[in-house]
C-alpha cells in the first residue's frame, strides 16, 4: 500500500472503525468477500502490521513537515518585528519633519500676510490715487466743455458711465459755486440726463419683462437720488391694465400677489417698494372708490350709505388682512391700519349719528305703517302725575279710569313689525360692530339698544298693552269679549325675539364693559313695567271672567233647583247653570293654556280656579236645601270638580273636593251630622263655616240641628 493510498483513508470526516473496516476490505483475504474459506487472518495481519509501519513513516514525514513550518514561521514573525520597529522610527522622523514644516508654514504665513498688509497698505493709497486721476480725467473734459471718453459716448457703457457721474457729482458738490459753476451745471446736466436714460431703459425692460435687465438698473440707480422715481415708474406701470374688472378690491389682491413674486426679484429692498405699492393703491384707486360709492348716497338715501359704508369697510379690512401675509417691513399691521382709517376716518366719525338717525326714522315709519294698514291713529299715552296716580289707583283696585274701548279684536301687535324691527336693529348692531372704534362700541350699541326699547318696547309693545287694557271691560259687564289674553300670548313671543336679540347681538358687543350693567338694569325695567300692566290685564281679565260666571248663575239658577216641588220627580244630573258655567269655564282654561307658557300657566290657572271656587261656595250659600236639592247640589258640586280637574292644579281640586265635602252635610242624616263633620277632610275647617251650611237645610229648625254646633 503506497502512501496515496493510505492518505485517501485519512479524508475527513474520519471514523476509526470504518476506517479499519475499508483497510480490511481492500485486503485480499482479510474480508467477507469469498466467504469463510477465503478469509487469510495471516495476510490481513501481515496488512497491518505493513499499515502501521507505513503509518510510523507517513507520521514521521509530517512532524518533520511540522517543525519547518514552525521554524519558518518563527523566523518570518521576527523578520516582521524587526520591518514594523524600523516602521515607527521611520514614523517618527517623519513626524517630526511634519511639525518642523508646519512650523515653517505658519511663519512663512505669517510672513505673507504681513506683506499682503504692507502691500494692501501701498495698493489702497494707489489705487485711490488711480480713480482720482481717472476721475480728475474725466473732470478735465467737464471743464474743456468737450466729452471725449468712450464712457460717455457709448450707450452700450451706460453703467460704466453712471458710477463716473455719480461720483463726480458728489465731488462737484464739495467745489466752491463761484468758480466751478460752469462745470457744475454740466456734471449736474449729465447726472440728470443719465438718470432719465435709466430709468427710461427700466421703464422699457419693464415692458418687456426683462426682470435681469430691470434688476442691474436699479441696481445703478439705486445711489441716484431718481431711485425713488424709478420706484414710482415701476409702481405706476405694475398697475396698468391691472384694473379690468368692476371689483376693485379682488384685483387689487390680484395685482399686489403678482407683483410680490417679482419685486424680490428686481429690487434690493422689496418690502419698501411692496409697502410703497399697497400705500399708493390705498390713497388713489381705493380713496376714489370709496368716495365715489359713498358721496352720491350719502344725503339722498341713507340706508344705502350705511350699507355700502359696512360693505366698502368690511372688504377694506378683509383685504388688509390678506396684505400681511407680504413682507411690508416691521410693523405691516399698523401701516395697514393708518391707510384704512386714512381713506374711513371722515365717514366713521360721523357714522353712529346717521345710525342712530336712521334707525329712528325707520322704525316710526314700519309703526306707522303698521297703524295706517289697521286705519288707527295712535291715542296719546298720558304721562305726568296725573297718569301715574291714575295706574296706581287702577292696579289697586281694577276700577276702569276712563271710558272702554272696542278694539273689535285687534291686539295692535304685529309679529310682521316686531321682526322688520328686531332686522333693523340687528343690522345696526352689526355695522356698529365693525364700523365703531372699539373704546366706543360698548357706548354706541347702547344707544342702538335704547333705540330698540324706545321703538318696540315702548311705542308698539306698551301702546297695546295700554290699548288692550282700556279695552278690558268691567266686571259686570255681559257677554264680555276678553281679547287682553291674546295681547298676553303675543306679547310673550315677541318678548322672547326680544331677549334672543339682546343675547345674540347685543350681548357680545357689551359683556366686558361697564355699560353690561346699564343694559341689565334697562332690560330689567322695561320688563318690569311690561309685567306690572300684564300682571294688571290678566287682573282684570280674570275678573271679567268671575263676572261672566256670576252673571250666567244669576240668570240660569233657580231657587227651585234645589228645593223642587216635587222631591221624587227629579230627572236631571246637575242644574243648567252648572252645566254652562262649567262649558264657559273649559273655554276659558283652554284660553289661558294657549296665551301663557311655562309657571305662567300654572300661576294664572291657580288664581282663576281660587276665583272660581270661591264665586261657587259664595253662590251656593244663596240658597235652601231640601233632601233631594241637596243631592242636586252635590252633583253639581262634582261636575265643577270634574271641570276643575281641566285645571291641572291641586290646591283647586283640592278646594273643590272640600267643597264637595261641605255638600255632604246638606244630604247626611242628623244623626250621622256630627261624625260627618268630623271626618277627614272636613275636620280641620272652622266649625262656624260648617254651621253655616247646615243652616242651609229646609229642615235645620225641624231637626234641631243647631244643637250640634252650640
Amino acid at each position: 500500500m503506497n502512501m496515496a493510498t493510505t492518505a485517501q483513508l485519512f479524508e475527513e470526516p474520519f471514523d476509526a472503525d470504518e476506517y479499519i473496516e475499508r483497510l480490511a476490505w481492500r485486503t485480499p483475504g482479510g474480508g467477507s468477500k469469498g466467504g469463510a474459506e477465503a478469509f487469510d487472518p495471516k495476510r490481513l495481519l501481515e496488512e497491518f502490521e505493513n499499515h502501521i509501519e507505513e503509518l510510523k513513516q507517513l507520521d514521521e514525514k509530517i512532524q518533520r513537515r511540522v517543525e519547518k513550518l514552525e521554524h519558518q514561521c518563527h523566523r518570518e514573525a521576527k523578520e516582521f518585528a524587526h520591518k514594523v520597529q524600523d516602521l515607527q522610527r521611520s514614523n517618527q522622523v517623519a513626524f517630526q519633519h511634519f511639525q518642523e514644516l508646519d512650523e515653517h508654514i505658519s511663519y512663512v504665513a505669517t510672513k505673507v500676510c504681513h506683506l499682503g498688509d504692507q502691500l494692501e497698505g501701498v495698493n489702497t493709497p494707489r489705487q485711490r490715487a488711480v480713480e482720482a486721476q481717472r476721475l480728475m480725467t474725466y473732470f478735465n473734459e467737464f471743464l474743456d466743455g468737450e466729452l471725449r471718453s468712450d464712457v460717455f459716448t457709448n450707450p452700450d457703457k451706460i453703467k460704466e458711465a453712471a458710477d463716473i457721474i455719480q461720483k463726480l457729482h458728489l465731488i462737484a458738490q464739495e467745489l466752491p459755486f463761484d468758480r466751478f459753476a460752469d462745470v457744475k451745471a454740466k456734471i449736474a446736466s449729465k447726472y440728470h440726463d443719465l438718470e432719465r436714460q435709466l430709468i427710461q431703459e427700466f421703464t422699457t425692460a419693464q415692458r418687456r419683462g426683462e426682470i435681469g435687465r430691470m434688476r442691474e438698473v436699479a441696481a445703478v440707480l439705486l445711489h441716484f437720488k431718481g431711485y425713488a422715481h424709478c420706484v414710482d415708474v415701476y409702481i405706476k406701470q405694475c398697475q396698468e391694465g391691472a384694473y379690468v374688472r368692476n371689483d376693485v378690491f379682488e384685483d387689487t389682491a390680484v395685482l399686489c400677489q403678482r407683483v410680490n413674486k417679482q419685486v424680490g426679484e428686481v429690487f434690493s429692498s422689496p418690502e419698501a417698494v411692496m409697502a410703497k405699492l399697497i400705500q399708493s393703491i390705498f390713497e388713489n384707486k381705493l380713496q376714489a372708490h370709496v368716495r365715489e360709492k359713498l358721496d352720491e348716497t350719502r344725503h339722498s338715501d341713507v340706508e344705502q350709505y350705511l350699507k355700502n359704508l359696512y360693505d366698502l369697510y368690511t372688504r377694506t379690512t378683509a383685504l388688509a388682512a390678506k396684505l400681511t401675509e407680504f413682507n411690508l417691513g416691521s410693523d405691516k399691521h399698523t401701516f395697514l391700519s393708518k391707510l384704512i382709517k386714512n381713506i374711513f376716518s371722515s365717514y366713521l366719525e360721523s357714522y353712529i349719528d346717521m345710525e342712530k338717525e336712521y334707525l329712528r326714522t325707520r322704525s316710526a315709519l314700519i309703526l306707522q305703517r303698521y297703524y295706517d294698514s289697521k286705519n288707527h291713529q295712535k291715542r296719546p299715552i298720558g304721562t305726568g302725575s296725573i297718569q301715574e296716580l291714575k295706574e296706581r289707583i287702577r292696579q289697586r283696585t281694577n276700577l276702569p279710569l276712563g271710558p272702554s274701548i272696542d278694539t273689535h279684536g285687534e291686539t295692535f301687535l304685529s309679529q310682521e313689525v316686531v321682526v322688520n324691527l328686531l332686522q333693523e336693529t340687528r343690522h345696526a348692531f352689526e355695522r356698529c360692530h365693525k364700523l365703531s372704534d372699539p373704546s366706543d362700541l360698548p357706548k354706541n350699541a347702547f344707544s342702538i339698544f335704547l333705540l330698540l326699547v324706545e321703538h318696540l318696547c315702548m311705542d308698539h309693545i306698551d301702546y297695546a298693552l295700554e290699548i288692550g287694557l282700556s279695552a278690558i271691560p268691567s266686571a259686570d259687564a255681559k257677554n264680555a269679549n276678553l281679547y287682553f289674553l291674546d295681547v298676553v300670548q303675543q306679547a310673550n313671543t315677541i318678548f322672547h325675539l326680544f331677549d334672543k336679540q339682546f343675547n345674540d347681538h347685543l350681548m357680545p358687543l357689551i359683556s366686558s364693559s361697564p355699560k353690561l350693567t346699564e343694559c341689565l338694569h334697562k332690560k330689567k325695567e322695561v320688563i318690569e313695567q311690561m309685567e306690572v300692566k300684564l300682571d294688571t290685564g290678566i287682573d282684570r281679565t280674570l275678573n271679567c271672567m268671575v263676572g261672566q260666571m256670576k252673571h250666567i248663575l244669576a240668570t240660569e239658577q233657580k231657587k227651585t233647583d234645589f228645593r223642587p216641588e216635587d222631591e221624587n220627580n227629579v230627572m236631571i244630573q246637575y242644574t243648567t247653570a252648572c252645566s254652562k258655567v262649567c262649558a264657559y269655564v273649559s273655554r276659558q282654561v283652554e284660553r289661558v293654556r294657549k296665551s301663557m307658557d311655562g309657571k305662567n300657566v300654572d300661576t294664572v290657572l291657580t288664581e282663576l280656579g281660587v276665583r272660581f271656587h270661591r264665586l261657587i261656595h259664595e253662590h251656593l250659600q244663596q240658597y235652601g236645601y231640601s233632601s233631594m236639592g241637596g243631592m242636586l247640589a252635590i252633583c253639581d258640586v262634582a261636575e265643577y270638580r270634574r271641570c276643575a280637574k281641566e285645571f291641572r292644579v291641586p290646591l283647586v281640586l283640592q278646594l273643590f273636593d272640600t267643597l264637595h265635602a261641605l255638600c255632604n252635610l246638606l244630604v247626611v242624616a242628623p244623626d250621622n251630622l256630627k261624625q260627618v263633620c268630623s271626618g277627614e277632610q272636613l275636620t280641620n275647617l272652622d266649625r262656624n263655616l260648617l254651621h253655616a251650611f247646615v243652616q242651609l237645610r229646609v229642615d235645620y229648625r225641624s231637626t234641631r240641628l243647631g244643637r250640634h254646633f252650640s
